[in-house]
């Protein structure tokens, strides 16, 4: 009998720029065995996110980037099919950190169990309360600390992110300004998610737009995009302002040196807060910040969208919408 065969998507070389279409290559491979304390997995749904592409490249990362002839690294939520561990058994469904694959190990102590949300499927849980929901929440309100009245502005406000922290700055009582790319996104941030304002970066100018929105300044910026859109907030920021630099997505694929911010100095002379924020690092807090959540999600206050790819062998044309601006809301490739 035939050994059977598993599809995953290996790192075939680093990527300069933009993905190509050879820097990941889709091998079969052997259906890998769980050891002592793990647990086989058969993927449903991938989750693409920006840190994709810095996990790609051989930097100085929060990660170790994955190795040359690796299997891609990624979230993913699916089902067990075999366990070596007796904490977890066969037809659970689980989310962790595995790998771009049709089956793949993953230790059973890295699990987190998909949670029965009255009118959230499975699919949209992993997709928006695994990690994104406790990401803007713990970003916002916690390195953040936004508070009712002040002005929170937060970029690629219309992805995963972007959207739900805009959602919680309303809930605070915050007045919410949303960056981001094309009319219909902007529409979508104002006319369903409550924000009070959106700044279409691709034909306003970001600037003349802050100061005409924020008079008094920006108290809270949630930053996603890093780049020429961060330090144009930079400049328009409110005395003892905080920045949550969350991510850089404008950078990933630069192939040059970054010349930094421009209104470094307004850091000094506003006496801003910057901190650098990765939501592992806060493990602790994310029980808490899923019941914050859920709870604005019970009062009608939490909306969202998934972006749906079908096709493990789309994983790697999918997740090349993250950096064109081409996904609407959070994207995940449909793995079975």
């Amino acid at each position: 009998m035939p050994t059977p065969a598993n599809r995953q998507w290996i790192l075939n070389r680093r990527p300069v720029g933009a993905i190509a279409d050879d820097d990941l290559l889709l091998r079969e491979s052997p259906v890998p065995v769980p050891g002592d304390g793990e647990v086989l997995i058969r993927s449903r749904y991938l989750s693409l996110d920006p840190t994709n592409r810095t996990w790609m490249s051989d930097i100085d990362g929060y990660m170790e980037p994955v190795p040359l002839g690796a299997p891609m690294r990624g979230l993913a939520m699916g089902e067990i099919v075999a366990s070596s561990a007796a904490t977890a058994r066969p037809g659970e469904l689980v989310m962790t950190l595995g790998t771009w694959a049709d089956l793949f190990v993953a230790p059973a102590a890295s699990l987190t169990r998909v949670t029965d949300l009255a009118g959230v499927s499975p699919r949209d849980y992993f997709a928006i309360f695994y990690l994104m929901a406790p990401t803007a929440y713990i970003g916002l309100v916690e390195i953040g600390t936004a508070r009712s009245g002040e002005t929170v502005v937060v970029s690629a406000a219309a992805g995963a992110v972007g959207s739900l922290v805009g959602q919680i700055g309303k809930a605070l009582g915050c007045r919410v300004v949303g960056i981001a790319g094309g009319p219909a996104k902007c529409r979508w941030i104002t006319g369903e998610l409550g924000f009070d304002a959106a700044i279409d970066y691709r034909s306003e100018d970001v600037g003349a737009a802050l100061r005409h929105l924020c008079p008094n300044g920006v108290d809270v910026y949630f930053d996603n995009v890093g780049g020429e859109i961060m330090d144009t907030v930079l400049g328009q920021m409110a005395v003892f302002g905080r920045i949550v630099e969350c991510g850089m997505i404008a950078s990933y694929n630069a192939t040059g040196t970054d010349p930094g911010p421009r209104n470094y100095g307004r850091i000094l002379m506003k006496r801003l807060r910057v901190q650098g924020f990765i939501v592992t690092d806060y493990g602790n807090r994310i029980p808490d910040a899923h019941k914050a959540m859920q709870a604005l999600h019970a009062a009608g206050k939490l909306r969202w969208r998934v972006h749906e790819i079908e096709g493990l062998e789309h994983a790697v044309d999918a997740v090349r919408l993250l950096y064109s601006g081409g996904n609407r809301g959070k994207l995940l490739v449909k793995v079975s």
